[in-house]
């Protein structure tokens, strides 16, 4: 499985309906509203990076109240209990 962290700037006064319509949407698993520099992050995780393409480009890109993205491909995901098992000390 291939995730995608999709930063979202977005038309102001669309947010709540942008994120909607990006939820739902095939292959994005989470919508965040945000503060910060970005008005919403999706994540998108699917089978291979053509599909990754297909969504991002084809679909979050064309939804309406999206104004740009910057996609961040993960290469790892860490949980708690694994960042807890790299510092345990064999307790």
């Amino acid at each position: 499985m291939i995730t995608a962290i999709v930063l979202i700037t977005a038309e102001s006064d669309r947010i709540p309906e942008t994120a909607q319509a990006l939820a739902d949407i095939s292959g994005v698993a989470e919508v965040y509203s945000c503060a910060g520099d970005v008005d919403l992050i999706a994540v998108v995780r699917v089978r291979d990076h053509e599909q990754i393409a297909e969504v991002v480009t084809g679909r979050v890109n064309k939804t309406a109240g999206v104004v740009q993205t910057t996609t961040h491909i993960a290469f790892k995901s860490y949980s708690r209990a694994d960042v807890e098992a790299g510092f345990s000390i064999g307790e």
